[in-house]
């Protein structure tokens, strides 16, 4: 049964994606629990297969235009499928619809939002100034330090299935300073497809999935998308970026405390 109230919503969060850019987890996921009442392990586990489904368009679309780098994405893969699997265990064994649990997902949740805010208004200057004092790595250590990133992507997704969009691109813009952004944008995209598919799939297995709110979300959030991006041009980024940080960081504040 699709319900038009979280239809609506997955328009809202579509536009928001298509102007933007930004990973619909960053809003999806504060949504549903703050507005509308879903326990965290369900609202991040429906949000990941919702997740993985929207972002299998944009990587089937990337892949056509060739902005995938597919080396990127098997490094990032080879980091953040393994993590996703040790954190969906420990989620099992901590018993991921207790109390605790739920608080503990709010928590980091909150501080990946506010980290998120920062990386979206701040990009530029973190990369500007994080990039010479990384170094130009090559080679082995550029794989490692790439396979280190997706370790930390697939827990933090797979915690809260937000990360691998603000946070993410950050980092990889650090790592690949030379690359063609496009390219970047279209392997982040890549790469989020088996994360978010084997984290939600495990998610479902643990019982925090809502397939009706799942399909209402879909229903709404595709013609939101694209929506959202026909329209992207005629939009500053200079009005939308500080719009978008200011909401994360007050959904993330609002959720600490």
């Amino acid at each position: 049964m699709i319900d038009p109230r979280y239809s609506i919503a997955g328009v809202l969060v579509g536009l928001v994606v298509g102007l933007t850019g930004v990973g619909g987890g960053s809003l999806m996921t504060p949504l549903l629990v703050l507005v509308f009442g879903f326990a965290p392990a369900t609202a991040v586990g429906t949000d990941l297969l919702y997740a993985s489904a929207t972002k299998t368009v944009g990587t089937t679309v990337h892949g056509w235009r060739g902005t995938v780098d597919w080396k990127v994405v098997l490094r990032l893969a080879a980091g953040s499928l393994p993590a996703t699997a040790l954190t969906l265990a420990a989620l099992n064994h901590a018993g991921e619809h207790s109390a605790s649990t739920g608080k503990t997902i709010s928590l980091i949740l909150g501080v990946v939002l506010i980290l998120s805010a920062v990386a979206t208004i701040f990009r530029a200057r973190i990369v500007a100034y994080l990039t010479p004092r990384v170094g130009a790595a090559t080679g082995s250590r550029l794989t490692l330090f790439t396979i280190l990133l997706g370790v930390v992507l697939g827990t933090l997704v797979s915690l809260t299935s937000v990360g691998a969009g603000a946070l993410g691109m950050t980092a990889l813009l650090i790592l690949y300073p030379t690359a063609p952004m496009n390219r970047l944008v279209g392997s982040d995209i890549a790469h989020a497809v088996p994360l978010t598919l084997l984290a939600g799939l495990g998610h479902w297995w643990l019982g925090a999935v809502d397939g009706a709110l799942l399909v209402s979300l879909l229903v709404g959030s595709i013609p939101g998308i694209i929506a959202g991006s026909l329209i992207a041009t005629r939009v500053s980024d200079r009005v939308l970026t500080p719009i978008l940080a200011t909401v994360l960081a007050i959904v993330g504040v609002k959720l600490l405390f």
